[in-house]
C-alpha cells in the first residue's frame, strides 16, 4: 500500500516576488519541500499515479523498513518507462526494481544549508546529473527533495538581493566619503577663520605684557616724585591696587597659556581636515595623534586614562587627515567600550597608545590582514608573540624623530601604532566581522557599522597597509596599525 502519511502539501515555488522575504543567510528550508515517501515494496504505478496527480513533485524518496535509502526523480522515472517494455516491466513490479536501474549519486544536504552554498555544489555536479533533484535532511529520519530548478531561481533572487544591497552599501560608503571631504573643506575653513584673530591676540599679547610692566614702572617713579599723598592712598586702596599688580600678571600668563591652546586646537582641526588629500605627504604621526586627542579631549577628560608611549619614528608618507580619522575612529570605538565599566569600583578605564618601527620578517604581525587571536595551549598569546619581534627602535618618552631610522631597514620595515583599551574584549563570533560594512554591535542611531570598515578601508587600500585585531573577551582589545616604511 503506497505510504502518504509523510506528504506535505508544498508552497507555490518561489518567484520574484519572493525576492524579498529571501536573505542572504536563507537556508534550504525556507524553500517548497516536497516529502512523498514511498516504500521499496510498493509498486510503480502507485509511483505513476502520484506523479501523474501532483505535476509539481520532482521525485519520491525511497525508503526501507522505514529507513532512508534513496532518491527516483521524475526525469527518471519517466525515462524508463518510456524505454521498450518499461511500463511492462516497472509499473506491475515492486520500485526496488526499479531503483535498480534508475540509481544514481545522490546529493543530500542538512535543511540549515545555505542556498547559495547548495546551488554552488549542485551546479558543480556532471551534466547528466545535473537537473536531478536534491535531497534534504529536515531531521534524522525526515527527508525531503527540492527541485533543482526552484534551487537555482532562489540562488538567482539572493544574487539580486546581494548586489542590490552592494549598491547601497557602495551608496552609503560615497555619501559618507562626501560627508567627511565636507566636513574637512569646512573644518578647514573654520580653521583658518579662528587662525587669523588667534595669531593677533598671541602676538599681541608679548606686547601687552611689556606695556604693563613699563606703566608699572612709570607709576613708581610718579609716586617717588610726588611723594606721599592721601589721596593716592586712597585710592590705591580701593582699587586694591598691590592686588592687581600681582593678577595682572597672572592674567597675562593666563591668557597666553589659552592663545597657545588655541592655537594647537587651530592646528590640530587643521590637519584633521585633510581628507581630501590627493597626495603623500611626509607627516609627523605623533602629531597626528596628538591632534586627535586634542579634539576628544572634552570627552576623554571625563575619567579615561591615556597612555602614551611613542618610539623613534622618522616622517612618513601619508594622508595625514585620513590617519586622523582613523585614530578618531578607534580610540571612539575604545571608549564606547569602556563606558560601562566607568563605574566599577576600583577600575580605571585606560587607553594606551605605542609606537615603533618594527621589522616585518620578525613575528606574525604583519602576515594577515586580521588576526584571530586566542591564548594559546602554553599560555603565550598574541602580545607575547609580538613582543618577540626584533624592535628596530626604542621607545623615547617625548617621541622625537630619528630620521636615519628609515634607512636601517627600508624594505620590510613597518611603522607600527597600537591602540589598546581594557575592556571587555571581543566575541570572536563578532571579531569575524568586525570590519564588515554596516556590521555594528551597537544599538539603533548609534551605530552606522561605517567607522571601522571605513577605518580598514584608509589602511589597507589608501595606505597599503595592514589592521590587526588582538583582542581577548575579558581582558582588552588592541588594534594595529601597520604602515609600510618606503
Amino acid at each position: 500500500m503506497l505510504n502518504t502519511s509523510c506528504i506535505e502539501r508544498p508552497a507555490p515555488p518561489l518567484s520574484q516576488a519572493d525576492l524579498g522575504e529571501l536573505s542572504l543567510d536563507s537556508t534550504l528550508v525556507e524553500l517548497s519541500l516536497y516529502a512523498f515517501n514511498v516504500e521499496a515494496t510498493d509498486l510503480g504505478i502507485q509511483i505513476s499515479q502520484m506523479l501523474e496527480a501532483n505535476p509539481l513533485l520532482p521525485g519520491v524518496i525511497l525508503t526501507d523498513r522505514g529507513e532512508f535509502a534513496g532518491m527516483i526523480s521524475r526525469r527518471r522515472f519517466l525515462e524508463f518507462l518510456s524505454r521498450p517494455f518499461g511500463r511492462e516491466l516497472f509499473l506491475k513490479r515492486p520500485v526496488r526494481a526499479l531503483y535498480r536501474f534508475a540509481q544514481t549519486e545522490t546529493l543530500i544536504f542538512p535543511s540549515n544549508t545555505l542556498i547559495v552554498d547548495a546551488a554552488r555544489k549542485s551546479l558543480l555536479r556532471s551534466k547528466e546529473l545535473l537537473y536531478e533533484p536534491i535531497v534534504v535532511q529536515v531531521s534524522p529520519q525526515n527527508y525531503s527533495l527540492v527541485d533543482v530548478h526552484e534551487l537555482l531561481v532562489a540562488q538567482s533572487n539572493i544574487h539580486e538581493l546581494a548586489t542590490k544591497l552592494l549598491r547601497q552599501q557602495t551608496q552609503s560608503q560615497l555619501i559618507q566619503t562626501e560627508k567627511l571631504a565636507s566636513l574637512g573643506q569646512m573644518v578647514a575653513g573654520v580653521a583658518h577663520e579662528i587662525r587669523n584673530p588667534v595669531t593677533c591676540i598671541s602676538g599681541n599679547l608679548g606686547f601687552l605684557s611689556n606695556y604693563s610692566k613699563d606703566i608699572l614702572q612709570l607709576l613708581t617713579a610718579y609716586e617717588q616724585i610726588v611723594g606721599p599723598s592721601a589721596q593716592i592712598d586712597e585710592l590705591k586702596e580701593d582699587i586694591e591696587f598691590d592686588f592687581l599688580q600681582e593678577d595682572w600678571a597672572e592674567i597675562l600668563k593666563s591668557m597666553k597659556v589659552s592663545s597657545e591652546r588655541l592655537t594647537e586646537l587651530v592646528t590640530s582641526l587643521h590637519t584633521f581636515s585633510h581628507m581630501d588629500e590627493t597626495h603623500l605627504k611626509e607627516s609627523n604621526i605623533h602629531e597626528c595623534i596628538d591632534s586627535t586627542l586634542l579634539i576628544m579631549k572634552n570627552r576623554l577628560k571625563y575619567g579615561f586614562k591615556v597612555v602614551k608611549t611613542y618610539g623613534n619614528l622618522p616622517l612618513v608618507k601619508c594622508y595625514s587627515g585620513q590617519l586622523s580619522q582613523v585614530f578618531m575612529n578607534i580610540v571612539s570605538n575604545a571608549m564606547d567600550a569602556l563606558e560601562d565599566l566607568k563605574g566599577t569600583k576600583g577600575f580605571v578605564p585606560a587607553i594606551t597608545i605605542q609606537t615603533e618601527v618594527i621589522n616585518s620578517a620578525d613575528g606574525d604581525c604583519v602576515s594577515s590582514e586580521l588576526i584571530q587571536n586566542y591564548v594559546l595551549g602554553d599560555g603565550v598569546g598574541p602580545r607575547k608573540l609580538r613582543q618577540n619581534a626584533k624592535l628596530l627602535s626604542s621607545a623615547s618618552p617625548n617621541g622625537d624623530f630619528s630620521p636615519e631610522a628609515a634607512g636601517k631597514n627600508p624594505n620590510n620595515a613597518w611603522i607600527a601604532i597600537r591602540i589598546a583599551d581594557n575592556g571587555p574584549g571581543i566575541a570572536p563570533e563578532i571579531q569575524r566581522r568586525i570590519f564588515e560594512t554596516f556590521f555594528t554591535t551597537k544599538p539603533a542611531g548609534k551605530g552606522t557599522g561605517l567607522g571601522l570598515a571605513i577605518t580598514h578601508q584608509i589602511v589597507t587600500e589608501k595606505h597599503k597597509g595592514k589592521l590587526n585585531l588582538h583582542s581577548t573577551p575579558g581582558t582588552g582589545t588592541e588594534f594595529e596599525i601597520l604602515l609600510p616604511l618606503i
